[in-house]
């Protein structure tokens, strides 16, 4: 089942790369106490999600932040060493780059894309969601293309 605005986000962790490797992170340091932009991608370096998802938070990311947001992070089925490239490449350096490489969370949120049909396996839905203090406040979710999920309708929906 889909979580929903109002709901609790589960626990659970990601794996993001640091200064010394991969490091665990946890929901509760993502989430506790702060204001968080989640957005989700279903394959790094694919093209809508390399061409125009990511790009775009890239561009609007102060202007997130400056509507009350604590963090932007970008979560995707792939493994870390996957997305700290994508990251890297995408000068996504205010973005925290978030494997979940064996699409664990992705479940627990109960939004799994079966991508078996292009040979990717089970993989996340393009979503975007506001997160304050572990509860949704916002959940968009595209089928296709970026359209509900994009960084400029993010920002609309945190500036009304």
């Amino acid at each position: 089942m889909t979580l929903k605005v109002g709901d609790k986000l589960p626990q659970g962790s990601f794996t993001k790369m640091g200064e010394s490797g991969p490091e665990a992170v946890s929901t509760d340091e993502l989430f506790s106490g702060k204001r968080v932009v989640l957005f989700a991608v279903p394959g790094a370096f694919t093209p809508a999600c390399n061409d125009t998802h990511l790009p775009g938070f890239v561009v609007q990311c102060d202007a997130i932040k400056a509507q009350g947001i604590d963090a932007v992070a970008c979560m995707a089925v792939n493994d870390v060493f996957v997305m700290d490239a994508w990251g890297r490449a995408g000068n996504a350096e205010n973005i925290e780059m978030l494997s979940d490489g064996n699409g664990d969370y992705t479940a627990a949120l109960g939004l799994e894309l079966d991508a078996r049909v292009w040979g990717l396996g089970v993989r996340s839905k393009r979503f975007a969601m506001v997160v304050n203090d572990g509860v949704i406040d916002l959940l968009n979710i595209d089928e296709a293309a970026v359209e509900n999920t994009s960084a400029e309708v993010v920002l609309s929906a945190l500036k009304a």
